[in-house]
């Protein structure tokens, strides 16, 4: 029964990886493209890190510690290189497309 739910976890954490690697590459601009990285391969990361915590424990004896502090740090760093890669787009004025700015054409539905 182990094995079924770390073969699932696997799956599924590699599955939202490829996703999130797919939206690198496919999204158009740097705005949209940050998603990916951010979201889904963080939480696809962790995923994998539960499968391979569940298979250590199991074949081990104890808790594997290095799979927790794994996912700390790439829980806690995640997110704010995101924020910061954001900030300094914003600061640069870096181009982005219509949808990604949030504003609406008022003046075209007048």
């Amino acid at each position: 029964m182990i094995e079924w739910i770390i073969s699932i976890l696997l799956l599924i954490g590699g599955g939202f990886i490829l996703v999130g690697s797919i939206g690198l590459v496919k999204m158009p601009d740097f705005f949209m493209r940050l998603h990916g990285p951010t979201k889904a391969t963080t939480l696809g990361m962790a995923l994998l890190l539960i499968a391979a915590m569940i298979f250590l424990s199991t074949t081990q004896i104890g808790l594997s510690v290095k799979e927790i502090l794994i996912s700390l740090f790439l829980l806690l760093t995640a997110p704010i290189s995101g924020y910061m890669m954001i900030k300094s787009a914003i600061h640069h004025k870096l181009d982005s497309i219509e949808r990604t700015t949030g504003k609406d054409n008022i003046e075209d539905d007048v």
